[in-house]
């Protein structure tokens, strides 16, 4: 059991890179890469609302619970 993220298809979807999602979301190009990964051990609410808004999508779209 874990929590996929999913920001790689989000991206292939928006035809947008780590580099243009990292400068509208204003957050590093290396702490977006680790939560890209999966490697990340915590997201601050405010980064994830960010996310969702430069992407335009809802939480449950960039993050999935796995079985």
């Amino acid at each position: 059991m874990h929590i996929q993220v999913n920001l790689d298809a989000l991206l292939l979807e928006r035809h947008m890179t780590l580099t243009e999602l990292a400068a509208a979301v204003d957050i590093t190009i290396a702490n977006l890469s680790i939560l890209k990964t999966g490697k990340a051990r915590a997201i601050r609410f405010s980064t994830l609302a960010k996310l969702c808004a430069a992407l335009e999508c809802q939480p449950g779209d960039i993050l999935q619970y796995v079985q």
